[in-house]
C-alpha cells in the first residue's frame, strides 16, 4: 500500500484541543475517524511566502490511509495523497 499524492481536496478536521493532531475528518459526507497518526512533518523554515508554513499529517481511518495538510496562515484542511486501494472522491 502506497500513498499516491494528488491536488489538494479541502476537508473539514475535528483535531484535539490541546496538541492540534486530527481526530476525525470528514471528505464530502464521508466522516472518518482517525484511528492511528503514523507521522508528524512540521514545515516551519521551508516554505513558499505567500503560502506560510504548514504541518503534514499521514493518518489511518477505518476506510483510507491519508497525508492531510494543515497550513497555518490560512488554518485550512486539505487532503494532498491517499492509499492506491481506497476511492473516496
Amino acid at each position: 500500500m502506497a500513498i499516491v499524492r494528488m491536488e489538494p481536496v479541502n476537508v473539514r478536521v475535528k483535531a484535539d484541543w490541546f496538541d492540534g493532531t486530527p481526530r476525525e475528518v470528514t471528505w464530502n459526507e464521508v466522516r472518518l475517524p482517525v484511528t492511528r497518526l503514523t507521522g508528524v512533518r512540521h514545515e516551519d523554515s521551508a516554505y513558499r511566502a505567500d503560502v506560510g508554513p504548514r504541518t503534514v499529517f499521514e493518518v489511518e481511518t477505518p476506510g483510507a490511509r491519508m497525508l492531510l495538510t494543515f497550513e497555518h496562515r490560512s488554518r485550512r484542511w486539505s487532503v494532498a495523497g491517499v492509499d492506491d486501494e481506497v476511492g473516496l472522491s
